[in-house]
């Protein structure tokens, strides 16, 4: 196939009959065309595919951000609140110790407010920062530990002080019932003989309560000779009391009893004629009368 090409010029119409590349020539830069465009709008949806990915890939590290701050404000929130109960329960503590130093005489040794003092105002729950939140627990903790030395050493000194109270003898073993024997020379009941009579007989109801009349420890909490079901107090600066005939026992050995504290209920157990008890006061080994601490005014 020949294709002719009619060229007007100024000497009038020029023939033209082109050669075969020459008519393939439109077509390869059509080709040609059609690929760079293809090229271009490849590499053009290649470069948006990363862009919309890198975009949604900050939109999720922004979200994280955003979730991560909104959790730790919570965080902060909630440990800011409970610094702040920490702060209340310790103000109580510290009135609580300084009341109990007042009523010991102890004020002017025991300062529960030294040492406490952080001045000026305080930024908790407006915005605070968490080195400012640290800040304040490592205070609180130092408040803790300042209280906890000084409360332990008022309960040292309130003990001592109240101690020689509670170890005072004073008073009878029994609620009610009456003094059937005194203390000293009488005739035996049983053999009618003139003997020593080392303690004091309290008569009364069977069953009833028998109480320490001093504090102390329990270092006799059975059946002894003579004297039936008995139980003895160590009261220490070497004096001791005995309670003796007694039905049952409430206390066993080792135990530290108060002054008032039931340790027996009366009975007529050993060498006895009937419900009572027998009341003895040692100084060392010695059974001393035990009526001066009877009926002397409690400490």
């Amino acid at each position: 196939m020949s294709v002719t090409v009619f060229i007007q010029g100024r000497n009038g119409v020029t023939r033209w009959q082109p050669s075969k590349r020459w008519l393939l020539l439109p077509i390869i830069l059509m080709a040609t065309g059609t690929g760079i465009y293809q090229y271009n709008t490849d590499r053009f949806a290649s470069q948006q595919a990363k862009v919309d990915e890198n975009k949604q890939l900050r939109e999720q590290q922004t979200q994280q951000v955003i979730e991560l701050k909104t959790a730790t404000e919570t965080q902060i929130a909630a440990l800011v609140a409970h610094v702040a109960k920490m702060q209340a329960k310790i103000t109580r503590l510290e009135a609580l110790g300084q009341q109990v130093a007042q009523n010991n005489l102890l004020d002017d040794q025991f300062d529960f407010s030294a040492e406490v003092g952080i001045g000026g105002s305080s930024e908790i729950g407006n915005g605070v920062e968490l080195s400012q939140l640290i800040d304040e627990m490592n205070k609180l903790a130092s408040r803790i530990d300042n209280n906890n030395v000084q409360l332990s050493l008022l309960e040292t000194v309130a003990s001592n002080l109240h101690i020689d109270e509670e170890r005072y003898i004073s008073g009878r073993p029994i609620d009610k019932g009456w003094l059937s024997s005194p203390y000293g020379l009488r005739n035996d009941p049983f053999s009618g003989k003139r003997t020593m009579h080392k303690g004091i007989d309290f008569a009364g109801k069977e069953g009833a309560d028998v109480t320490a009349t001093a504090a102390g420890v329990v270092t006799w909490s059975g059946n002894m000779l003579g004297y039936g079901e008995l139980v003895e107090i160590d009261h220490g600066n070497g004096l001791r009391t005995r309670y003796g005939h007694n039905k049952s026992l409430s206390v066993n050995v080792g135990d530290v009893v108060a002054k008032g504290d039931k340790i027996a209920s009366m009975g007529s157990t050993g060498r006895s004629t009937g419900p009572h008890v027998h009341y003895e006061v040692l100084r060392g080994k010695q059974q001393i009368d035990p009526q001066k601490y009877v009926y002397r005014k409690a400490s």
